[in-house]
């Protein structure tokens, strides 16, 4: 039997939502490993709709479940939806739309408060010790929820420019966790915690490198589920 891999989006497009290549990235490599999955995304209204053309706001409102099913083929649940002991595991994808919709990390930083229905996710997952996949900007959640965990976001400074938002990495340290500096080919594994974190697209990267670190989180959460 593969595993059950419940898997959260927060929308569809890196400025407002779900980074479309990480969703799409998981999925691969969770099909390779024979996992059963299921997609989630919570019933809300983005916080922002962006132009991805254009780069700038737009004054359309969108639904985060709605705009989310475009990458799921339509096949999704709302995220209250979800009970964590018909799962193995949970993954969550990057994006702007994890710091916007999901939670508040894009306006408040480290003072963000996360969505109820997230928040409860992650807490029923972690009280299972059920592991908890993160890539990109949605290892924060965890910085957030589960104080003293360790995560990564890729690298503390930014290195030859490619990693720009590395001041990522001490916002998550001010609120108590590790930050474990990684390349973008491979994963963090708090054992202690059973989360698994990668930084993907918080790294200018060529696409196939940020494919092949996704494809490493997805493996370790595979193990640990």
């Amino acid at each position: 039997m593969g595993k059950r891999v419940a898997l959260v989006l927060a929308g569809c497009g890196v400025f407002d939502g779900s980074e479309i290549h990480e969703a799409s990235a998981a999925l691969v490599h969770l099909s390779r490993g024979g996992a059963e999955v299921k997609i989630f995304a919570p019933n809300i209204e983005q916080r922002d709709v962006v132009n991805h053309l254009k780069g700038s706001p737009s004054e359309e409102k969108r639904n985060v479940l709605v705009e989310s099913a475009r990458l799921a083929r339509g096949n999704i649940q709302d995220l209250t939806e979800l009970k964590a002991d018909e799962f193995d595991a949970v993954i969550f994808p990057g994006g702007f739309g994890v710091a916007k919709n999901l939670c508040s990390w894009a306006v408040d930083g480290k003072n963000c408060t996360v969505n109820e229905h997230v928040n409860s996710t992650l807490q029923a997952f972690h009280s299972a010790k059920k592991p908890i996949g993160l890539c990109c900007i949605s290892p924060v959640l965890a910085a957030k929820v589960f104080p003293g965990c360790e995560v990564t976001v890729g690298q503390d400074k930014n290195v030859d420019g490619r990693f720009p938002d590395a001041e990522t990495a001490s916002a998550i340290a001010e609120l108590g966790c590790k930050h474990v500096c990684k390349n973008v080919n491979e994963s963090h594994v708090d054992k202690a915690n059973k989360i698994v974190t990668t930084c993907a697209f918080m790294c200018k990267a060529p696409l196939h490198e940020i494919f092949d670190g996704i494809g490493t989180m997805v493996q370790e959460v595979l193990k640990l589920a």
